[in-house]
Parts: C-alpha cells; sequence; structure tokens
C-alpha cells in the first residue's frame, strides 16, 4: 500500500510541471482573448442614423448611404408573388408600398449595432413616433422574424395584409428561388452577430 502511494504521489510530481505549463498557457489564452476584445469593443457601438431613406423592399433601406435591414421581422422579397381569393399578386412590391406609407415621407431614424452576414446595420427605425419594424408586422405585411411575435398573431387574426390570403414565408421562398440565406434575429443570431464584429470574421 505504501509504495502504491509513493508511486501516485511521484506521478503527481511527475505531471505538476506539465499541467503548471498548461495552466500558464490557458492563463495567457485568456488574457490574449480579453485584450483583443477590449480593444474592439468600438466594432459593436450602437449607431443612429437619421434622414430621409431610399426603400429597396419590405424590410430593407438606405439611410446616410448605409444599408440597413429592419430588426425581427422578415418581409416578402421584391419580386415575391402570393395569392388572394385565388388571385396572383405582386405581394414584395406591396410589402414595400406598406413601408413607404409607414414612413409617409418623415424623416427615419434608425438605431442599431448588429450586422447581419452581408453587412447590413440591422435596427429598429421610427418614423415620428411610429415604430417602423413593429407596425409593419402588426399591418400584416411582414412576418415575425426573432421578435414581435405578438404582433403578428394580431395581424394573422385580423387577416391583415399577406394574411388575408395564401403566402410563403420569405426565408422558404429565398430558399426555393435561390434568394440570400439569413437567420432569424433571435438570442442566438445576437451572439454569432456580436462575436463576428469583434472578431471581424
Amino acid at each position: 500500500m505504501l509504495r502504491t502511494r509513493r508511486s501516485a504521489s511521484y506521478s503527481v510530481r511527475r505531471r505538476g510541471p506539465f499541467r503548471r505549463f498548461l495552466d500558464v498557457v490557458l492563463a495567457i489564452a485568456i488574457l490574449g482573448m480579453l485584450v483583443l476584445v477590449a480593444a474592439r469593443l468600438d466594432r459593436v457601438e450602437q449607431r443612429s442614423l437619421q434622414g430621409q431613406p431610399h426603400v429597396a423592399d419590405g424590410d430593407s433601406l438606405t439611410l446616410e448611404a448605409e444599408r440597413v435591414r429592419l430588426r425581427g421581422l422578415d418581409a416578402p422579397e421584391l419580386t415575391q408573388i402570393c395569392q388572394r381569393s385565388g388571385v396572383d399578386y405582386a405581394c414584395g412590391r406591396d410589402s414595400r408600398d406598406a413601408l413607404l406609407a409607414i414612413i409617409a415621407g418623415r424623416q427615419v431614424i434608425c438605431r442599431g449595432w448588429e450586422r447581419d452576414r452581408y453587412g447590413r446595420l440591422l435596427a429598429n427605425c421610427f418614423a415620428g413616433q411610429v415604430e417602423i419594424n413593429r407596425q409593419l408586422v402588426r399591418s400584416g405585411w411582414a412576418v415575425a422574424y426573432g421578435d414581435f411575435g405578438d404582433e403578428e398573431r394580431v395581424a394573422r387574426e385580423a387577416g391583415a395584409g399577406l394574411w388575408a390570403g395564401t403566402f410563403d414565408r420569405p426565408t422558404n421562398w429565398r430558399a426555393r428561388h435561390g434568394g440570400m440565406a439569413e437567420g432569424e434575429h433571435d438570442l442566438l443570431a445576437t451572439i454569432v452577430n456580436w462575436l463576428r464584429q469583434v472578431l471581424r470574421i
């Protein structure tokens, strides 16, 4: 028994310096990561844009030469077709027109810090006191995409906008038509976006 204890003790002592070396390496790696993150925090600072936007489609616009993607929702693509009462209609264009109607020629303010995989600023935007993102989903011309689930339910129950007929969710439509792949704007996406911006992946 004594010999076994001595052997175990000797084994621990032999591995001790190597384990200490690994601890030092790990500590240096963690410290280096913290320094790197601290040095790059300016990449995730809040941005605020203001002006008269150029509306591209139902969920994206350009403001101060910055491409902005409305956060938390997804609208039909500009060329997307939906059905109402068995008749096709250009729901992508109608969604864009609904966004233009909400803005109604007013100055728009957009705030956000995240960027999606295409470099667009993910933002909540306002026209006067109207929160554009929320209103677009509530009016039925966009669907919830990581946020605004209550507003989508209200629009669906009222048969508003897209919900007056049948349509493919934009993400499904894009998948079938070779469009840009984009994940929902949920907590996981926020974490991934933060890491991407800090580490410039």
